[in-house]
């Protein structure tokens, strides 16, 4: 399906997002790993977050699914079955890399393969630390790469120094230690997002935290609780940056996750001039709330350093919103953007090319100066951020944008095509309106 987007008025809304892709992986993983029935509400009804689903479905998990964002999961305590065909994480690294720490350590041979995005995408950054615990695992495509063969069997503790601040290589080593005699840790060089160690605690899992090092016990299990999804800030991001820069525009979402490693954006959108207010609850261990934001004409910053991490899915729409600024933006240290679903930083360069701007690409980043963009046709090279973040350029773009192959949009924001619809509907002057997630709870036909 091709999405055809005019220049939009500015947006003026109340809107939930769907459910945080990264907790509901992990609230499928350590619910599976429970030792009893756990109730999991706002599970995001995505492609990649269904593969992990399944994927435990594979190794003998009860799942029931009563409704598209509720789940009853009855765990086995650790103990899987050996699946009776190799599982197919589809498009998910998330699935295949923290799976990979928990199948290392089961008495059975498995094998996890995935489409063709995910099958260029690097493992040797999981496979080298688990190898180190005892795990033996074949990448049995190229420098790394999936298909993986994994002949599980016991583990041993690991200290482990990570020489990249990944979250899902600090998770696949912490899950792997729930099975290793002794105490496995992973230290980083800056913090990444802490969505497992959060979980791990509030599944009542015993973690020591010191800094920037983290530990976990051999033979420990998270216990049976039932768990609440909050909403994904990463897919609120797309609207914040429509938002923040449009003058005049009034933006509020609601239900969202504010987990301090994942809000990166709102301090990147609020030193490019934006008004963004936090109101923080809590939620099962992770913070939750609402973001609103005003929008104005934004300037240029820089992003680098440490915040790269804590913004790293949000580097695509990031850019569109330098593509919207006054002066010239700098990022840097993103290497990490090129071993995702797609090279997102030769993707964005190129695409923010076609539309007008000025951008120089960088082995490790971007410099974008901002100006007005012009329509194009893009694709999305199967990437849904990037199908995302130019379909929100295109909201600001003079004559049409077309976003080609977006059917990639649903593994992570099913309804996203919906609700920019309604965007480009809305009327200048008209009364702000609200979208609420039973509007799109599933994808609709036509995005199926």
């Amino acid at each position: 399906m091709d999405w055809n987007i005019q220049r939009a008025e500015a947006l003026h809304c109340e809107l939930e997002v769907p459910g945080d892709k990264s907790i509901s992986h992990r609230s499928v993983i350590l619910a599976s790993l429970s030792s009893g029935s756990c109730v999991v509400r706002g599970f995001l009804p995505g492609e990649d977050c269904l593969s992990t689903m399944e994927a435990f479905r594979a190794l003998g998990v009860q799942i029931e699914r009563p409704n598209p964002t509720t789940l009853i999961i009855h765990g086995t305590g650790g103990r899987f079955h050996a699946p009776e065909r190799d599982i197919d994480c589809g498009n998910s690294g998330t699935t295949m890399r923290l799976l990979s720490g928990i199948l290392s350590a089961q008495p059975f041979t498995s094998r996890l393969f995935g489409d063709a995005s995910l099958s260029n995408r690097p493992m040797r950054r999981v496979i080298d630390p688990l190898g180190q615990m005892g795990a033996h695992i074949t990448a049995e495509g190229a420098q790394g790469r999936p298909p993986l063969r994994i002949d599980g069997g016991p583990l041993h503790a690991i200290d482990y120094v990570s020489p990249v601040a990944s979250a899902q290589v600090k998770s696949a080593v912490l899950l792997a230690g729930l099975f290793a005699e002794g105490t496995t840790s992973v230290t980083e060089s800056h913090l990444s997002r802490d969505h497992t160690e959060r979980m791990l605690e509030y599944f009542g899992v015993a973690l020591k935290r010191d800094g920037l090092r983290v530990s976990v016990n051999g033979g420990e299990r998270p216990q049976p609780r039932d768990f609440r999804v909050p909403g994904d800030v990463s897919s609120a991001a797309f609207w914040l940056v429509a938002a923040a820069a449009s003058p005049g525009a009034h933006l509020r979402v609601n239900k969202v996750g504010l987990n301090p490693s994942r809000t990166g954006i709102l301090g990147v959108l609020a030193r490019m001039g934006a008004r963004v207010r936090e109101f923080e609850e809590s939620n099962f261990g992770e913070p939750f709330g609402s973001i609103d934001v005003v929008g104005t004409q934004l300037k240029a910053t820089r992003i680098e350093g440490k915040e790269i991490p804590n913004v790293i899915d949000e580097i695509p729409i990031l850019a569109v919103a330098a593509a919207l600024a006054e002066g010239t933006t700098v990022i840097s240290d993103a290497a990490e953007l090129r071993v995702k679903e797609t090279d997102r930083l030769a993707a964005v360069a190129s695409h923010l090319k076609a539309m007008g701007v000025a951008v120089v690409e960088k082995p490790d980043g971007l410099e974008i100066t901002g100006g007005g963009l012009r329509g194009a046709t893009l694709e999305s090279f199967g990437d849904h951020r990037i199908a995302m973040a130019f379909a929100i350029a295109g909201l600001f773009a003079e004559g049409q944008t077309t976003i080609t192959g977006t059917d990639c949009v649903n593994t992570s924001y099913p309804g996203f095509y919906d609700l920019l619809r309604r965007v480009m509907a809305q009327k200048a002057g008209s009364e702000p309106f609200q979208w609420r997630l039973e509007a799109a709870a599933e994808p609709t036909e036509a995005q199926s």
